[in-house]
């Protein structure tokens, strides 16, 4: 990691230093680091708007732009998303040089000012985006598998929405206990997607509390292959048995994926 971006992380950490405000979600040699931040800004009627930035920098930042990934419980999606643009167009203008701390700071004297541009309907009109500005050609294929799910209804309601709003099409698979999520589309789609799905109170724990999702495993990914099904829709099925699960795999293409990963979790 350049000394610029890790004095640029120490920095950060130093001021957002309350509970929950600051937290490292990865570090890579060679897909750089994914942070989170809580902060708090104006909405209308002075009312203080929390909201979660999920900052990716890649590892030739601040030569690029980072990927930005906006959630709050008190905006719709339509917002967050509009929010997210704003922010990497004010990020343009601060290309090679440390911006997080200017963007959070930008966001929350200019909030209002968005979200009154999204109800006017003058701000972009586009429904999804990515988490970097580097994109990867062509669909990809990821198979995550999610250990419980206590909250269901809501859960399976959040699911279909991330899913919707980034485009993704694919399966919620119930069979069991067995809880598969089987994703297509845009590969930074899906790390958004997975991001959404690791940093958001998507389920409560056992005392009934909602808390974040801390037991997701991605059990593979990869470019969409030519035997591979392209999916039309995202849709939640439940299977009986794991002979009709098994069909669902080879419907898709996918009969080595099921052989490898699935088998596994049910024996």
């Amino acid at each position: 990691m350049a000394e610029p971006v890790q004095e640029e992380l120490s920095a950060l950490a130093a001021i957002f230093c309350g509970p929950d405000e600051w937290e490292v979600l990865s570090r890579s040699e060679t897909d750089g680091t994914v942070f989170r931040i809580l902060a708090k800004a104006e909405g209308f009627m002075d009312a203080d708007i929390s909201l979660q930035l999920v900052f990716h920098l890649p590892v030739n930042y601040p030569s690029c732009l980072p990927g930005v990934v906006v959630n709050s419980e008190h905006l719709t999606r339509a917002q967050c998303l509009t929010v997210k643009e704003k922010l990497l167009e004010q990020a343009e203008s601060l290309l090679s040089e440390p911006m997080v701390h200017e963007l959070v700071l930008w966001i929350q004297q200019n909030l209002r000012h968005v979200l009154k541009q999204t109800e006017t309907g003058s701000g972009s009109e586009k429904c999804t985006s990515t988490v970097s500005t580097t994109a990867d050609d062509g669909l990809w294929i990821t198979l995550l598998h999610l250990d419980h799910m206590r909250a269901k209804t809501k859960y399976v309601k959040t699911v279909e929405k991330w899913a919707s709003d980034l485009r993704l099409t694919g399966r919620l698979m119930f069979m069991g206990k067995l809880i598969l999520i089987l994703l297509q589309g845009d590969r930074n789609n899906i790390k958004e997607y997975l991001i959404l799905q690791k940093t958001s109170k998507v389920d409560v724990d056992s005392s009934g509390k909602k808390c974040k999702e801390k037991m997701i495993s991605v059990l593979f990914e990869t470019k969409v292959q030519t035997e591979h099904k392209r999916f039309l829709a995202f849709e939640v099925k439940e299977y009986s048995s794991l002979d009709e699960l098994q069909k669902e795999f080879e419907t898709a293409g996918l009969k080595k994926l099921f052989s490898e990963f699935v088998l596994g979790l049910v024996k």
